[in-house]
């Protein structure tokens, strides 16, 4: 479901056109009594008395029939899509064209239109993302409505276990956070609910991406900032998948809780290895269950990391199987098959020799990146210089044996 940049919405006809035009649709599948009724009403209200504004210049009274006329949509309407689309396109061109963006009259009835549209009733749900879409479209991009609207679509989406179909991404969402004039916390607000849909939906992956946009708007002093920052930091240890500590450990809401013991535990996981993970367990044995967090998963994962950060110093080189058993603490019969996970994981790149018993590594995923990382890089460069420098020496004895002249270099 594509969203774009706002577009504009136009209502062809006078005003007393269209809203008799609006009021012609919402009688389809009344009875004759409601109907007759209602078309009497409306005639009646639109109509200019002796002495009164022309109704198209009297916007009170335009703003008067609007509401009531508002106060009878009660779902989609009986319609094709051609005509449900422009009944709710001329709803939208009536709003913005009556209320200023930012009065609380416009967003009562933007409100009033989402409760209406997201319970509908309808065979095709895909009718309801074109509609709230439309709105979404319409709506200026720097106005606080496009939160509303678009907090309603993942409602609906939630509900239908159908998240895909939106098409979402993370940058688009800090797009929009970026653009809506709304405050800190409600930008974090609206973020927890697309994290909080992707949750519903068993996607935690994803969750965990929005939950950290969610959390670093939060002001980083108060209680609730405390408890977000305590769910996101059990959630990345928790999730197989999250490996890389650097991005959550620099938000402020994190770092405001450095006194801690699961900010302690984080701080193992980006630095640190199994045994400092031993130590602290010994030290916090109940931190675990308070936090839902499984150790058996937790000691996995440590070992992966901490292997990683082996196999970094060992980058170009062969590493022992019997090093590796030594730092994780396993049998020697099992080096391999961490080796596959860590692998797996896409953490390490290399291969394995059961021959010489030991891993070739090929690449290692830098945990953090500090001053003993930009040393290691450091020495890896002079040597692939060095290498260079030897193939460059070998290859212009070549040349000189076999009698190829090469063009002199400007200085």
């Amino acid at each position: 479901m594509a969203l774009t940049d706002s577009i504009s919405v136009f209502a062809e006809g006078t005003p007393e056109e269209q809203v008799q035009e609006l009021v012609d649709y919402l009688v389809r599948g009344r009875s004759d009594e409601d109907r007759e009724a209602l078309v009497r009403e409306f005639a009646e209200a639109i109509e200019s008395k002796e002495g009164q504004k022309p109704f198209n210049e009297d916007d009170e009274r335009r703003r008067q029939v609007f509401s009531r006329l508002l106060s009878e949509v009660k779902g989609l309407g009986d319609g094709n899509e051609k005509e449900i689309d422009g009944f709710f396109n001329m709803i939208y061109a009536h709003i913005f064209a009556l209320y200023p963006l930012d009065s609380s009259e416009i967003t009562e009835h933007v409100k009033i239109l989402l409760q209406v549209i997201s319970s509908a009733s309808t065979d095709k749900p895909s009718r309801k993302y074109r509609i709230l879409s439309n709105l979404f479209n319409a709506i200026p991009r720097t106005s606080h409505l496009r939160s509303l609207v678009y907090a309603t679509i993942l409602e609906i989406a939630t509900d239908k276990d159908e998240l895909e179909v939106l098409n979402l991404s993370r940058s688009t969402v800090e797009k929009w956070l970026s653009e809506w004039d709304i405050s800190n916390m409600d930008k974090a607000a609206f973020a927890k609910t697309v994290a909080d849909g992707y949750v519903k939906c068993d996607q935690r992956e994803k969750a965990y991406e929005y939950s950290l946009t969610s959390v670093r708007l939060l002001p980083a002093a108060s209680a609730e900032s405390h408890a977000a920052a305590f769910n996101l930091i059990a959630d990345a240890l928790r999730l197989p998948s999250v490996f890389n500590f650097d991005p959550l450990i620099k938000l402020d809401v994190v770092v405001a809780v450095k006194n801690h013991e699961l900010f302690s535990l984080l701080q193992i996981f980006l630095n640190n290895g199994l045994a400092e993970f031993q130590t602290w367990l010994a030290n916090h044995p109940d931190t675990l269950k308070e936090y839902d967090l499984d150790k058996s998963h937790l000691e996995r994962k440590i070992r992966l990391l901490t292997l990683t950060s082996l196999s970094f110093k060992y980058i170009g080189q062969d590493l022992p199987y019997s090093k590796i058993s030594e730092t994780l603490q396993i049998d020697l019969a099992g080096v391999e098959t961490w080796i596959i996970d860590v692998i797996r994981a896409g953490l390490v790149w290399g291969k394995m020799s059961q021959t010489n018993q030991a891993l070739h590594v090929v690449r290692s995923t830098a945990r953090v990146f500090e001053k003993e990382q930009w040393e290691t890089l450091e020495k890896r460069v002079l040597a692939w210089k060095t290498t260079l420098t030897g193939v460059l020496d070998v290859v212009a004895t070549a040349k000189r044996h076999n009698g190829i002249i090469t063009p002199p270099q400007a200085a």
